[in-house]
């Protein structure tokens, strides 16, 4: 969540955006391992599943498994939106090369007209709208197509007002960057376009491929129950992105943790779980450091309240309580 504004050099130090994984775990002892690999096939006949390591492949049994593999980037796997799956080390240096290549750069253009692209825009204009070009060019005929008119009418007036220039029904059909790092874009209209930096933002894949294709929808989701529970499975569940219930955006995953938290210790006791009530539609969007639009169902949200909730710090105050489990 806090990757649009991390992009920005100087607003947020390394120990604000990364957390090691083992270290927030160690409080637990030997109740648990922490294996960084990447799932490759899960079998649900003899309850196990393989995971590819830095050193080979390794099968691990499950009495009970979660799924919250998330999503990656479409079409790339080195933008600052996504974590590589490399570790830590290679995501941070990504942030950091794209850092550099913000400060260096003269002209910029984001693709996409949702959340990522909308406050990628906002953080960029804040910062250097008046000093870079900076370009949000979008297929739809307005921003934020999963929010109200109100909605995509505001954040379209608020990044104007931050120097961002947005480029409507139009799509990047091409990328080519040359020797010297620049990108020549080919646009949908017809016009070429040459940038110091291209920023995609225009969609993700969930990473559900070692999943059977009976348990995925056509999407490639996850289907889950109202337990949060894999269907046609007993004792597999899964929260966040992958899944098939609800938009990929951080609210609702983090809503799935904790429901999903409190349905396994249900489960673990021997007792029945609750159903997983999604709840009406939200989505709070910041547009630069100061402002924001949103809403909660039919309702909209003040800008103020947006600013306060997730504007200032972007969720970075949960990271070490996310990571250790304690924040549940």
């Amino acid at each position: 969540m806090a990757s649009v504004r991390a992009i920005v050099p100087g607003q947020f130090s390394d120990d604000k955006l990364f957390a090691e994984i083992p270290a927030a775990l160690s409080k637990y002892g030997d109740k648990v391992e922490f294996v960084h690999g990447t799932a490759k096939a899960l079998d649900t006949s003899s309850q196990s599943i393989i995971l590819a390591t830095s050193k080979d492949e390794t099968q691990l049994h499950y009495d009970i498994l979660v799924i919250a593999t998330g999503s990656r980037a479409k079409g790339s796997t080195e933008l600052p939106w996504y974590s590589s799956a490399l570790g830590y080390e290679a995501t941070r240096d990504i942030l950091h090369k794209y850092q550099e290549k913000v400060i260096n750069a003269k002209s910029i253009v984001i693709s996409g007209g949702g959340p990522t692209g909308v406050e990628s825009a906002g953080e960029l204009g804040y910062e250097f709208g008046k000093t870079k070009e900076i370009y949000l060019i979008t297929a739809g005929s307005k921003l934020l197509s999963a929010g109200t008119p109100a909605m995509a009418t505001n954040a379209e007036n608020e990044l104007r007002k931050l120097q961002v220039k947005i480029v409507f029904e139009t799509k990047v059909t091409d990328a080519k960057t040359n020797e010297a790092g620049q990108t020549t874009l080919t646009l949908s209209n017809g016009e070429t376009k040459t940038v110091d930096l291209y920023l995609p933002s225009v969609g993700s894949v969930v990473n559900s491929d070692f999943v059977p294709d009976i348990y995925l929808n056509e999407t490639k989701e996850i289907k889950v129950d109202e337990y949060l529970r894999v269907k046609e499975t007993k004792n597999v569940w899964a929260a966040g992105d992958v899944i098939d219930i609800e938009p990929p955006q951080y609210v609702y995953a983090e809503k799935q943790a904790a429901a999903l938290y409190k349905n396994l210790n249900l489960v673990i006791n021997g007792k029945q779980p609750i159903p997983y009530r999604p709840g009406p539609p939200i989505l709070g969007v910041t547009l630069g450091r100061s402002k924001a639009t949103g809403r909660l169902g039919p309702l909209k949200l003040p800008s103020i309240v947006l600013w306060f909730a997730k504007g200032r710090t972007l969720g970075t105050q949960d990271l070490q309580p996310l990571v250790s489990g304690s924040k549940f």
